[in-house]
């Protein structure tokens, strides 16, 4: 019986190492997209790439350290409320600035007033 809570604990931690380099990956890829990016958008999914990389990490602290509280899923919900908060905010931005410069490349946007 021993030998078998063994191998149970070690497909839950690769499972848990496995999360955890998805969430740091789906996290630099979105740091990347986000420093690399010309373009607005790009730069807003980027943005989005990052916070889903938080959210795959909560979500897998929360259920492999202790999974009779729920704070990981909490927070993980709040965040994507706020992500969606975020885009629709960011893209009636973004028309706003492609309405008045008619280009939605970052590096254009070195005025505050036009």
């Amino acid at each position: 019986m021993f030998f078998l809570h063994n191998i149970i604990i070690k497909e839950y931690s690769i499972m848990f190492e496995h999360s955890l380099c998805l969430g740091a990956y789906l996290f630099c890829l979105g740091i990347y997209g986000l420093i690399t990016s010309r373009n607005m958008i790009r730069a807003l999914m980027s943005l989005e790439l990052m916070l889903n990389g938080v959210n795959i990490n909560l979500i897998t602290f929360s259920s492999f350290l202790d999974s009779e509280e729920i704070k990981g899923q909490v927070f993980a919900i709040f965040i994507i409320a706020i992500a969606a908060a975020e885009a629709a905010i960011g893209l009636a931005i973004v028309l706003n600035i492609y309405r008045n410069r008619n280009s939605i490349r970052i590096d254009q946007f070195d005025l505050l007033k036009w």
